[in-house]
């Protein structure tokens, strides 16, 4: 089995993290780490990698057929989250980048004609399955945070330095991965040490963001195989977006 996971821009200007683990075996163990640029690039990567039964968990909406205002998945998940400072980001068919329903959208489009099947309860996970995670939500509850890491370069007042505090707190939590239940190996050998992230640029550090990020969606597919509807839930619906997060143990659906 293979497990992707795919940090995917809204706009295909920006680059994308795909991270690549081989979960033929126990414990699973991560192959790679790319960053690509058009749909192109993306199906092209994913084909090649998921030749065999995989599971894909994608940071991007897969389905949004709102007009205005939030998905439901959204508002429920940001009531649940919204304590940890990780409410999401609404989409509406009235935003640019989701007039068409958006570029997860057509991603998962495309990979259904490949039998890929977008995933919409934890309660089965198919054997070529698709699901829409989230990360700063599975990071609350994996690692039993109290609130979001503040490594990405948005919120006023964020300096260079609370983000690399922030980054070495991720690395830490993520270097944990290889005891954890599922254990996931090959994280270290990723990581760069804290001199070297202090040196990079701000577009180098958004670009090993892309790619860590999308390692963590990775684990949290690893995490769906392994423990399925007891340790995750689902919030919103088949019909206008399920996100699939690991449980917190305070949902209100």
């Amino acid at each position: 089995m293979v497990v992707i996971g795919l940090d995917l821009a809204w706009s295909a200007r920006n680059a994308s993290g795909m991270a690549v683990v081989d979960a033929t075996a126990a414990p699973a163990r991560l192959h790679s780490l790319a960053l690509l640029r058009d749909d192109t690039q993306i199906l092209a990567a994913i084909r090649a990698a998921a030749a065999a039964p995989a599971l894909i968990a994608v940071d991007a909406p897969l389905r949004v057929t709102n007009a205005g205002g939030s998905r439901p998945a959204d508002a429920q998940l940001s009531a649940d989250f919204r304590r940890y400072e990780a409410g999401v980001h609404s989409v509406n068919l009235g935003m640019p980048h989701f007039a068409d329903g958006g570029r997860g959208a057509r991603l998962m489009a495309a990979l259904a004609a490949d039998g890929f099947v977008e995933i919409t309860s934890p309660d089965v996970v198919p054997a070529r399955g698709v699901f829409e995670c989230y990360p700063h939500a599975a990071m609350v509850s994996i690692f039993g945070l109290t609130r979001t890491l503040k490594y990405k370069a948005r919120g006023a007042g964020r300096s260079r330095a609370t983000r690399l505090a922030a980054w070495g707190q991720y690395h830490a939590l993520l270097h944990t991965l290889a005891v954890a239940d599922p254990p996931l190996l090959g994280v270290d050998a990723v990581l760069l040490p804290a001199a070297t992230l202090v040196a990079l640029s701000d577009a180098a550090l958004k670009r090993y963001e892309d790619q860590i990020d999308a390692l963590f969606c990775a684990y949290i597919a690893l995490y769906l195989a392994r423990w399925g509807a007891a340790r995750c839930v689902v919030y919103g619906d088949a019909t206008t977006g399920a996100l699939i997060t690991p449980r917190v143990g305070n949902e209100s659906v």
